[in-house]
């Protein structure tokens, strides 16, 4: 539990007992590079926290995987759709490497929001961090070219390159892998 422990207090700091209530509906679970964390079009009733590994979302556009985030230990890994409208999720989220997770219901976090203040601050901070990536993410998307994006992406992940495919990354920055190629021979010769 040491990361997600250690990004749930860099986010915005429990007391013990408002940690102990967080964690005493956690049920630990591992799983399998390749597995499917949720599909696109199912509601989840799931929340999941990334102990260790790696995850990917994607979504399927004309029979073409279209990546738009990675989740490292630490975070937290959702469909948004589901977790604020209880709908389908337009995402699929795979499992990138061998991974320990921590899973909990949504229904007994939103509880956790209405019973404690500290928890329910903490839910306000963690909204907004995701609003900020994903207003970053937008922002990147329009305005950096694609070397800019890679070298953000490098910044924010230092070892993606190692951890995941670079399909992936080629699809996340939104170009096709000669131009990550390109890209990444460009820098290595700067």
């Amino acid at each position: 539990m040491e990361n997600i422990l250690g990004k749930i207090s860099q986010l915005y700091p429990l007391s013990p007992k408002a940690v102990e209530l967080f964690l005493a509906n956690m049920k630990k679970i591992a799983l399998s590079k390749g597995s499917i964390l949720f599909k696109e079009g199912e509601i989840s009733s799931k929340i999941y926290f990334l102990e260790r590994g790696a995850v990917r979302a994607f979504h399927y556009k004309e029979d073409k995987e279209i990546t738009f985030w990675f989740g490292f230990e630490g975070e937290m890994v959702m469909t948004l759709h589901s977790y604020i409208a209880n709908k389908p999720g337009y995402e699929t989220i795979e499992v990138l490497e061998d991974s320990q997770l921590y899973e909990m219901d949504h229904n007994y976090l939103q509880d956790l929001y209405k019973e404690n203040i500290e928890l329910a601050n903490w839910g306000r901070k963690m909204a907004e961090e995701e609003f900020l990536k994903a207003e970053k993410r937008f922002l990147s998307q329009q305005f950096q070219t694609a070397r800019e994006k890679y070298e953000s992406l490098l910044e924010q992940y230092p070892r993606i390159t190692e951890r995941v495919q670079l399909g992936y990354i080629a699809s996340y920055l939104g170009i096709n892998q000669v131009t990550l190629s390109r890209i990444r021979s460009d820098l290595r010769h700067s």
